[in-house]
């Protein structure tokens, strides 16, 4: 079990890359995420040896949650809604986490793949649902999904306002999708 003062070392220096990531994007400084946790670099790299695995770490805990959102959501029994919530819930922290959506289009080594992974994992069962449900179309998939909140969060990032502006998008991207029933 580590230490207590590493332990704490760790938790301090996520809490900073979180914040740093949000305001500056998956390109953030690992120096200055140091510098504002009140470590040393040797620090920051002996709890995370490369950028991708403090990234991993920054993206893991909110994926995590949306991933139990959406089992919980696959339960509800509106499936439409259960939907539109959980993509909601995903686009409102893919527009938040700076540098999210850009890595989710790099590579399949990118530090979101992983998350990307999940994603379309959680999401798989929400969208049968709604498909049976006829609120979407048989062919549309979770992936399809996942790439149309990445292209509104890349097509907002430098809006003023990111994660209204996605939720606006999308909005109107569901209304493509999925029109409300007469």
């Amino acid at each position: 079990m580590p230490r207590s003062d590493a332990r704490r070392n760790y938790a301090r220096i996520l809490a900073v890359a979180e914040e740093e990531v949000a305001a500056h994007g998956a390109d953030a400084s690992l120096e200055q995420i140091a510098r504002t946790a009140g470590v040393g670099s040797a620090t920051v790299r002996r709890h995370f040896p490369s950028r991708r695995e403090l990234l991993e770490a920054v993206f893991r805990q909110q994926v995590d949650a949306l991933a139990a959102r959406a089992r919980e959501l696959a339960e509800a029994p509106d499936a439409r809604a259960a939907l539109l919530d959980w993509l909601s819930a995903l686009t409102t922290y893919a527009a938040t986490a700076r540098g999210l959506a850009t890595a989710l289009v790099r590579d399949d080594r990118s530090p979101a793949h992983a998350c990307s992974a999940t994603m379309t994992e959680v999401g798989v069962p929400l969208v049968r649902r709604a498909a049976e449900a006829g609120a979407v179309g048989p062919e549309v998939t979770a992936e399809d999904l996942i790439a149309v909140v990445t292209g509104v969060v890349l097509a907002t990032e430098h809006h003023r306002d990111p994660a209204g502006e996605a939720q606006r998008l999308l909005a109107l991207a569901v209304r493509g999708i999925s029109p409300v029933p007469a």
